[in-house]
Parts: C-alpha cells; structure tokens; sequence
C-alpha cells in the first residue's frame, strides 16, 4: 500500500473504529460527559443519537474502555435480537447461566441475582446498546422491564442507547412512551465544520506516523468538508483514495485532483454538479422571446 511512501506506520483512514485515533471533538467529548455524568448518578436510561459515520461506535467503544472499575459492563453490538434473544445474550454478558428453556420469569429472578451480588460488591451494572434503532419494538419493551429492577435508593442496572435518529423516531410510537419518559440523558452527536474537519485529518495523520508538512492543504479540506458535510467515515474514505491516488501518480502530497477524483468514486460523498450555463442561457432566451411579444403585441392587439 501506500505506508512507505507516505513514511506511515499504519493506515489513518480506516471505517473500523479505533479509539488510538480519538480526536476529541467538542460534540464528542460533551457526548462522553453526558454519559460519564449520568452513570455517576445512577439513571435507567442514557441515549445518544447520531446520523450515520458520525462516530457513535468510536464513542461506545471509548466509554467501554474507560470505565470506572466499580462498572461492570455488558454490551451488544448488534441488537436487532428477539425478546428472548436479548434476555439470552444480556445474561450471558453478565455472566449468568441460564437453562436450555428459560422463560421470562427465570430470567428475570437470575438477573436480579447477579444484580444484587454486583450492588453488594459495591459496583454498578451497566448494559451498552450499539446500532440500538435496530431492536424491535418488543425487545425495546423487553428492556425497559430490565430496569425495574432496584433497591430503595438506585437502579441496578443502568441503560446506554446508542443509536441513528431512526431510535427517536421508535421511541416516540405511543406504546414505548413509559421507555421514553425513563430516558433522563440524552445526546445528539453533531459533525464537523470545517476548522474541526481540518485539524481531524492532520491528527489522524500524525497518529499513523506521517511527520512530514500538512498531506492535506486548506483547498483540500474546503472539497473534504463540501463533498463530506463534516461526516467523519465520510472524510477517512475520501482521504484514503486521496492517499491511494498520490501514491499512484509518485506524489509526495495529495492535490484538489485526488481529491475531486476520490469525490467522483464515492457514492456517499454529496457529489457538485458544474453549473448548466446552457440552461441559463436558454432559460434567458424565453424570457426576453416573452418580452419581445408583449412589445411588438400588446395584449388585445391581436
């Protein structure tokens, strides 16, 4: 590939969430704020929203990693699970053995168990929910069933939704509104302007190794911020055909034409059309034909 070329350790525009590359933009850093002070206080529910590429999962993970030891964690990365399925892989998370035909009661009474061992440990259960707009609606009842489960002063286990804007729009039918009315936290991740998306990509190259002058220049992060719209996956993957296309060429750096060339190739990128100036002139062409008629004939002359 390209790493040698470029004096790189690693690829810096890979889509696999990598909490090494961290940037800490400011919608991220409050986003982790927002749930580092909602566990603290021991809420059911925590939500954070997000469009697609935006960096949920990179959050998800960085919060899996960094928290307190007192949290025992479970997380589920792909939720669109049945209501059994869910109660199932919840336990097993948990670490809680569960019989070949177990129904919502035996569940329920081992959970609590496992719960209670944890609360008298002196730590706190927290389940983390990625891609959470994908659970049906019943395992989304499922799960607000969980958090019954308390003593006098706290919930035993605690909630995190991590989700597209789609799981607003879920949670707002009139049969989840007890599960929405539970949510005490909530965030929604916002992207990038441009002076972010700019100091972003030089951050991440510099964190894969580069050490030489800015790869990317002000016009090419003016095209990566036109054609991304400030979407983070948008931006590593145009970056990382910008790399591949100056590699190619023996370029020490990449061009607006890398980058025009990466936009062309890549569907989600929000492609400019060039300006049609024969439509303009064609369209002015009728105007004035209009003009002319009402002058040489006026209305009623006819």
């Amino acid at each position: 590939m390209y790493l040698y070329h470029f004096g790189l350790q690693e690829l810096p525009f890979t889509l696999t969430p990598n909490t090494s590359y961290f940037f800490g933009l400011p919608s991220h850093n409050q986003a982790i704020d927002v749930l580092t002070t909602a566990l603290k206080t021991g809420e059911g529910f925590i939500k954070v929203t997000g469009e697609v590429g935006t960096g949920k999962t990179l959050i998800c993970r960085k919060l899996l990693n960094e928290l307190p030891d007192h949290f025992v964690s479970a997380y589920i990365p792909n939720p669109y699970l049945s209501p059994a399925e869910l109660r199932a892989a919840v336990a097993r998370e948990l670490g809680v053995t569960l019989s070949a035909h177990a129904d919502q009661q035996e569940f329920t009474q081992r959970i609590e168990q496992r719960l209670i061992e944890i609360n008298q440990q002196h730590k706190a259960a927290v389940l983390i929910i990625d891609e959470a707009q994908a659970l049906p609606i019943e395992s989304i009842e499922a799960l607000r069933l969980f958090t019954n489960l308390e003593t006098e002063s706290r919930k035993l286990l605690q909630v995190v939704l991590f989700g597209q804007p789609e799981l607003d729009q879920k949670l707002a039918l009139p049969e989840l509104r007890q599960l929405k009315q539970r949510i005490t936290f909530s965030y929604q991740l916002a992207t990038m302007d441009f002076d972010q998306l700019s100091q972003y990509v030089q951050h991440r190259m510099r964190v894969a190794g580069f050490r030489g002058s800015e790869m990317f220049n002000r016009r090419c992060c003016k095209m990566l911020f036109s054609a991304s719209e400030g979407t983070p996956r948008i931006v590593n993957v145009l970056c990382h055909k910008a790399l591949m296309l100056a590699y190619g060429e023996g370029k020490l750096l990449v061009s607006p034409k890398h980058i025009q060339l990466a936009i062309a190739d890549t569907e989600a990128a929000a492609q400019r059309r060039p300006f049609n100036w024969l439509w303009l002139y064609a369209s002015l062409l009728i105007v004035l034909l209009v003009l002319g008629s009402y002058y040489f004939y006026p209305p009623g002359t006819l």
